[in-house]
């Protein structure tokens, strides 16, 4: 049975992302895939499926879909009301949709990001080993649009006993970053690396899947000259001329002349998937 999803409501930004494609930046082509892996990891949990299968994440506003065959999905990340043929259904715990039947997750009430497992993942095509969307470079498919048909891969056999819930990381209500300074902090004053460690800045209404970008106080620069282009890594964060700090996240250019102050770890980017607009930021000098 070849089970297929008809976008109903693609929402303001929904794409497909699993695992990534971690490398090959030396192509030009970032990791790209889930902003939140540990909201996707337990989704694809729930849902019955590997860890690392592909799953819908959308942006702030939800989606809804549509089955031809019976599925079970499971809603995760950011908190959202979802129902099944417009009555209520749990959030964050294996929902049955029957066929036909419209799944439709909400807009986030807390949190930016939510992730829609399927049983059997989503089955696109995969790109250079990954079914992930990459805003940056274009590979892997297009963003959800109304109409689109989305393929599901067959259940795991034997299918698994799916655990009723399980528990979830509330979004932030402040975004606290560890980095390890370097490679290029030489290029700010010991003033604009104080400012750096000790100043509050806010989430920008500008970020996206690309950079976390921060609004507040702006670092000071020994000189205003750039660098040659150099790599860039998952974390790094970037100053651009204006002065303030850009977390690179998972579409992120994989070269640039901005200098980086310091690098986030990855283990510490899921929460900035889920801090909206607003919300307070720290960075903090790692051990």
């Amino acid at each position: 049975m070849s089970v297929k999803l008809t976008v109903v409501r693609p929402g303001a930004l929904t794409t497909v992302q699993d695992a990534g494609r971690p490398g090959h930046a030396h192509l030009g082509v970032p990791r790209s895939g889930a902003l939140d892996a540990p909201a996707m990891r337990l989704a694809n949990r729930l849902a019955g499926n590997p860890e690392g299968a592909a799953v819908l994440e959308t942006t702030l506003t939800g989606c809804a879909l549509r089955p031809d065959h019976p599925v079970t999905v499971v809603v995760g990340g950011a908190p959202c009301p979802v129902t099944v043929d417009g009555r209520p259904a749990p959030w964050g715990a294996p929902v049955h949709v029957p066929a036909g039947s419209v799944l439709d997750a909400g807009p986030a009430t807390r949190g930016l990001r939510s992730y829609l497992a399927v049983t059997g993942g989503i089955a696109v095509d995969p790109v250079l080993g990954s079914r992930a969307t990459d805003l940056l470079s274009g590979l892997g498919p297009a963003p959800l649009a109304e109409g689109a048909v989305l393929p599901v891969g067959a259940p795991p056999v034997p299918s698994p006993a799916l655990p009723a819930a399980a528990p979830w990381l509330a979004p932030p209500t402040e975004l606290v970053l560890p980095v390890h300074l370097g490679p290029r902090t030489d290029r700010f004053t010991p003033a604009g690396v104080r400012t750096f460690l000790s100043a509050s800045f806010t989430v920008s209404s500008h970020s996206n899947r690309i950079g976390l970008r921060t609004e507040g106080p702006s670092l000071e620069r020994e000189s205003a000259g750039e660098l040659p282009s150099e790599g860039m890594v998952l974390g790094a964060v970037q100053v651009p001329p204006d002065g303030r700090p850009v977390v690179f996240l998972h579409d992120h250019p994989t070269t640039g002349g901005y200098p980086v102050i310091a690098v986030v770890a990855e283990e510490s980017l899921a929460a900035a998937a889920q801090a909206v607009p607003g919300t307070p930021v720290r960075f903090t000098a790692g051990r």
